[in-house]
């Protein structure tokens, strides 16, 4: 496995763990945590195409050592002081990531990601996200809508009411990609929309999943509608990550890398 800081250049860009996890140096543990799950939402091996998976699960497997490093105050004192990390004690080579995750993120039930969603739409964090992915994807409201969590297209006017106003108040820069985009556009991604629904339905209806096992229809539900809001908090199913986190053998351990 290689080093830490040398994945993280390759996979992110850049040896800064926090830059990562768009933290702060002094960044609390739940900050840490909280930094670590969002991103690894928006990795999630389920989420992205075949040509794609092996890239994405690397980054997925990197993001918990990345986590690792900063949740144990030793390791992350030493990375703080010398901008090193000891890649023969960031994580275990062998861990098992799907445990890990178990241990982390518990399972939750339907209800449980309801009451997050109800908290989180219309907060200060997501209009945080918002404004975030507006600026990442320069205006591009498919992009918004796919990085925002627990969002659907049904969000879209409510969105895009949110940016107008910023745009006008001058807090967000003016993108074409946003202010001239054409109805095409915008009736493309409803049809998408209401047609991934119903192949949700009806593979729900095929496997008899109702609200009676709402979780196991969930489960179901996460792969076949990448753009649903129940897909956006797929990373709750900690089952998901059991095939893309299976322990690699031991290898001959890397010494510490240094920052550039």
């Amino acid at each position: 496995m290689s080093g830490l800081l040398d994945s993280c250049e390759e996979l992110f860009g850049t040896r800064n763990l926090y830059e990562i996890l768009a933290l702060v140096k002094g960044a609390s543990k739940n900050e840490v945590k909280r930094g670590y799950y969002k991103l690894s939402l928006k990795v999630h091996p389920d989420r992205v195409s075949d040509e794609e998976k092996e890239i994405a699960t690397q980054k997925f497997q990197a993001l918990g050592r990345i986590y690792r490093v900063l949740s144990d105050d030793n390791l992350r004192s030493l990375y703080d002081d010398t901008g090193e990390v000891d890649d023969e004690m960031d994580t275990e080579q062998s861990k098992d990531w799907s445990t890990y995750w178990r241990i982390l993120f518990k399972k939750v039930s339907v209800n449980d990601i309801r009451e997050f969603e109800k908290k989180y739409q219309g907060s200060e964090e997501e209009l945080a996200d918002l404004k975030a992915s507006y600026m990442a994807y320069e205006g591009d409201m498919e992009q918004i809508l796919e990085n925002v969590l627990c969002c659907t297209v049904d969000d879209e006017p409510r969105f895009a009411e949110i940016l107008t106003d910023l745009i006008n108040k001058e807090e967000l820069p003016e993108y074409q990609a946003f202010t001239k985009e054409n109805k095409k556009q915008k009736t493309g991604r409803r049809k998408k929309a209401k047609q991934e629904a119903a192949e949700a339905e009806h593979l729900a209806k095929e496997m008899g999943l109702g609200q009676e096992n709402g979780d196991d229809a969930l489960s179901a539900l996460i792969k076949q509608r990448q753009q649903s809001r129940d897909q956006q908090m797929d990373s709750f199913m900690a089952g998901l990550e059991a095939k893309y986190c299976k322990p690699k053998s031991k290898g001959k351990k890397s010494k510490a890398a240094k920052t550039k």
